[in-house]
């Protein structure tokens, strides 16, 4: 009986929390400018709308170059302190490990205005590299516990094999290690880049004159007769959430059957 309530539990969940999603699209075709039952008609053209904004396109190009360079940076943060993690054993390593995984936990909106009044008072200016700073800072801990499974599931006989056989501790990474690990690099980078493309608070303090596409789309909801295409753009952006994660998972799960382990579940 227990085990009945708690699925139907979980469904209810389910679907207070992706109802709001499944109407996104509903709205973004239709065709009124009223967002509200009963739907009056099928149209595109809140989608063709979208390609005519100038400066939403402006909005998205520094929002992708936001999020690749998050990504890059995140990932290669994470695999330092992955490798660090299951390779070494240092004083201090369960305190160091949850400080560097704290901004999980932290409000972001608490983030973000530290680190606005952090960058004010270093007299740095505000635009796309300070929200590359804010998002490499929370996305790192998610790239650490990707990698982190990703490094736990190698086996370590496999670079004392290399080393043994006259590889430099750099070269058995480079050759041995770096290759095993590589879906959850890949699994790293998607997932960093999801989140700091829809990321939207700690971009709006530290954005400056250079709004990303988050922002720009709360900019643009004081405006009703704008909505639908807000909504066409959202339909957009959560099409592309969904393949992005989709491919991370696809990914993770491939190191984790490349490395003979048994899969426990997800990412997250």
């Amino acid at each position: 009986m227990k085990g009945i309530w708690l699925r139907v539990y979980a469904v209810l969940y389910l679907v207070f929390l992706y109802a709001p999603i499944i109407l996104l699209p509903l709205f973004a075709f239709n065709d009124s400018t009223i967002i509200a039952f009963p739907l009056t008609g099928f149209t595109t053209n809140w989608f063709v709308e979208l390609t005519k904004i100038e400066a939403m396109h402006a909005a998205v190009l520094n929002s992708l170059f936001i999020a690749i360079t998050t990504a890059v940076f995140a990932t290669l943060l994470g695999i330092c302190a992955a490798r660090a993690n299951n390779r070494y054993r240092f004083p201090g390593q369960r305190g160091i490990m949850g400080m560097v995984m704290l901004p999980l936990v932290l409000p972001e909106i608490i983030v973000a205005v530290s680190l606005l009044v952090v960058l004010l008072q270093l007299g740095f200016s505000l635009g796309s590299w300070s929200v590359i700073l804010g998002h490499v800072l929370i996305c790192t801990p998610f790239s650490i516990a990707i990698l982190n499974s990703a490094f736990q599931n190698l086996d370590r006989s496999l670079e004392e094999a290399a080393i043994d056989l006259g590889e430099t501790p750099f070269s058995s990474f480079r050759l041995i290690t770096l290759p095993l690990v590589m879906p959850g690099i890949i699994s790293s980078m998607l997932i960093s880049f999801t989140i700091s493309l829809d990321e939207f608070i700690i971009a709006f303090f530290l954005t400056g004159n250079e709004p990303t596409l988050p922002v720009y789309l709360w900019a643009q909801l004081r405006f009703p007769q704008k909505l639908p295409v807000v909504l066409a753009l959202g339909t957009l952006l959560v099409a592309l959430s969904i393949i992005l994660l989709t491919c991370a998972e696809f990914f993770r799960r491939r190191g984790v059957a490349r490395a003979g382990k048994s899969d426990t579940g997800g990412f997250l």
